[in-house]
C-alpha cells in the first residue's frame, strides 16, 4: 500500500453515472471504536481489473463528488488477477486520520478516473453501547436465570413486607414516643408547680423563724430583765428574814403578812422600802429603852448627830448605833429602815 503522497484523482461524476456493484466491501461493522485503527476489506469481481492510482476512501453519507472524501488510502495491486485469493483485498486506515464524531461515513472505492466502482454500508465513529451486544444463552442458562428471576422475585417481595412492618413499627414508636413526651411536659408542669410551693412555703417559714427569732430575742430581754428583778426580791426576802431573825421573831409567825396597796386602801410608811415588818407586833415585843445603846459623847438615848456623824466617817459601810450591826454600803436603804425599826 503506497503512502498518501499527493491528492487521488477526482471527478464532478454524479451518483448516476457511478458503478458501485464492481468493487463489494465484506465485513462492515455498524461501528468503529474511536482510538483505534479500522480496516477494509473489499473484494473485485470477476469483470473489474484495478488500475495503479485507484483508491479507497472514507466519505460521509449524503456525498455528491468524489471530491468531498475525508479521507483516502491508495489501493495495494495484486499480482495475479486470476487467483482467487487476489480477489480479496484490504487496506488499513491509521486512528489519527479518521473521523472524531460520530455522523454515518461509508467506504467508496474510486478508480483513477475519478468514478466511483463500489461502496460500503454505512457506519459510525462511536464507543461501544450495551444493546450492540449480542448475548448467546442455552436453554438450560434460560431456565436458571428465570428460577433466579423468581427467587428475586419473591426476595424483593419479602423485603416489601419487610418494610411495611418496619414502617408500621416505626409509626408505632412515633406514636409511643409523643406519648411520652408529652407525659413528660406534664411531669415537668407539675414540677415547676410543685417547685413554686415549695418556695413559696419555704419563703413563709423563713419569714416566721424570723419572727420567732424577734420574739425569742425580747423574751430573753424580759427574762433578763425578769432574772435582775428576782434576784433583788430574793436579795430583799433574805435581809428580811435577817432582820426578823435579828428581831427573834419567824416571818411564817407573823400575824399577817405585808400589806399591799391594794389591800384595804391602806398606806406603807413612806420611809419603809419594803413596808414596816414590825407594824403588827405587840408593843410588848419592842426592844426595851436600856437595850438602846448612848452616844458616847453626848450621852442621848437616842440617835443624834455625832452618830450621824460617826457614820458618815465611815462610807464603805454602816454600823448601827444602838446594837452595832454593821451594813454594806450598798445597803443604805436597808441601815435606814434597820435603825428606824430601832426607834418604832
Amino acid at each position: 500500500m503506497e503512502e498518501t503522497i499527493k491528492d487521488p484523482p477526482t471527478s464532478a461524476v454524479l451518483l448516476d453515472h457511478c458503478h458501485f456493484s464492481q468493487v463489494i466491501f465484506n465485513s462492515v461493522e455498524k461501528f468503529y471504536i474511536p482510538g483505534g485503527d479500522v480496516t477494509c476489506h473489499y473484494t473485485f469481481t470477476q469483470h473489474f481489473i484495478p488500475r495503479r492510482k485507484d483508491w479507497i476512501g472514507i466519505f460521509r453519507v449524503g456525498w455528491k463528488t468524489t471530491r468531498e472524501y475525508y479521507t483516502f488510502m491508495w489501493v495495494t495491486l495484486p499480482i495475479d488477477l486470476n487467483n482467487k485469493s487476489a480477489k480479496q483485498q484490504e487496506v488499513q486506515f491509521k486512528a489519527y486520520y479518521l473521523p472524531k464524531d460520530d455522523e454515518y461515513y461509508q467506504f467508496c472505492y474510486v478508480d483513477e478516473d475519478g468514478v466511483v466502482r463500489g461502496a460500503s454500508i454505512p457506519f459510525q465513529f462511536r464507543p461501544e453501547n450495551e444493546e450492540d451486544i449480542l448475548v448467546v444463552t442455552t436453554q438450560g442458562e434460560v431456565e436458571e436465570i428465570e428460577q433466579h428471576n423468581k427467587e428475586l422475585c419473591k426476595e424483593n417481595q419479602e423485603l416489601k413486607d419487610s418494610c411495611i412492618s418496619l414502617q408500621k413499627q416505626n409509626s408505632d414508636m412515633q406514636a409511643e414516643l409523643q406519648k411520652k413526651q408529652e407525659e413528660l411536659e406534664t411531669l415537668q408542669s407539675i414540677n415547676k408547680k410543685l417547685e413554686l410551693k415549695v418556695k413559696e412555703q419555704k419563703d413563709y417559714w423563713e419569714t416566721e423563724l424570723l419572727q420567732l427569732k424577734e420574739q425569742n430575742q425580747k423574751m430573753s430581754s424580759e427574762n433578763e430583765k425578769m432574772g435582775i428583778r428576782v434576784d433583788q426580791l430574793q436579795l430583799l426576802k433574805r435581809e428580811n428574814s435577817r432582820l426578823l431573825s435579828y428581831m427573834g421573831l419567824d416571818f411564817n409567825s407573823l400575824p399577817y403578812q405585808v400589806p399591799t396597796s391594794d389591800e384595804g386602801g391602806a398606806r406603807q410608811n413612806p420611809g419603809l422600802a419594803y413596808g414596816n415588818p414590825y407594824s403588827g407586833i405587840q408593843e410588848s415585843s419592842s426592844p426595851s429603852p436600856l437595850s438602846i445603846k448612848k452616844c458616847p459623847i453626848c450621852k442621848a438615848d437616842d440617835i443624834c448627830d455625832h452618830t450621824l456623824e460617826q457614820q458618815q466617817m465611815q462610807p464603805l459601810c454602816f454600823n448601827c448605833p444602838i446594837c452595832d450591826k454593821i451594813f454594806p454600803a450598798t445597803e443604805k436603804q436597808i441601815f435606814e429602815d434597820h435603825v428606824f425599826c430601832h426607834s418604832l
